[in-house]
């Protein structure tokens, strides 16, 4: 098989490694293939590739649909990331809980986002570009948010990136705390709420 699957300590996220096949002109590997995921139960339909580009100490997040919730595979094609998922299914034992992964270019891994996290990365080389396959269409409106810092949540970004500050957009400075987070997920990525 061309992918290792490998569950994280949260139920429904996965850390993926493709088999690179590499010699001296260069390298080539599968991104994605609907058989092997299938066969390792990920069964998940993906309608829309993201791709963005930051350069070191951007910190973008920790965002979610409510109402569309996206399930995300996610790769740092160039560069080194610190990407992040934080579990906003009610009813989770591990409701509230991060795992983090560092995605590394040079190594070619991928993580798996299902529906119904928040999700965000920390950029730790010079300049990285980030892609991503999502379950679900991109809708401005019905975009979520929680605190990249938030202390009862508690992800260690310190620890990853020592004296980094971390450059966020307008919109990550404005999300709420977890606390002050009123609505979340259900164990079936269903938003419960108004």
């Amino acid at each position: 098989m061309p992918f290792t699957f490998t569950k994280c300590p949260i139920e429904g996220l996965y850390e993926i490694q493709p088999k690179v096949f590499g010699d001296s002109r260069g390298y080539f590997f599968e991104v994605y293939s609907e058989k092997d995921f299938f066969e390792a139960g990920l069964k998940m339909k993906f309608v829309q590739d993201n791709q963005s580009s930051s350069t070191r100490g951007v910190l973008r997040g920790l965002h979610f649909q409510t109402k569309h919730p996206q399930g995300k595979l996610v790769r740092a094609v160039s560069g080194k990331v610190y990407d992040v998922a934080v579990d906003l299914r009610c009813g989770s034992p591990t409701f509230g809980k991060w795992h983090g992964v560092l995605l590394d270019a040079e190594k070619q891994n991928q993580f798996y986002i299902p529906e119904g996290f928040a999700h965000g990365f920390y950029v730790l080389s010079d300049t990285a570009v980030f892609a991503y396959k999502c379950t679900d269409f991109y809708h401005p409106e019905d975009e979520g948010g929680l605190m990249w810092n938030d202390s009862s949540i508690g992800i260690d970004w310190k620890n990853i990136a020592p004296g980094l500050t971390p450059l966020l957009s307008e919109k990550d400075t404005k999300h709420k705390a977890f606390s002050k987070t009123e609505k979340y997920f259900d164990m079936n990525a269903v938003w419960i709420g108004e």
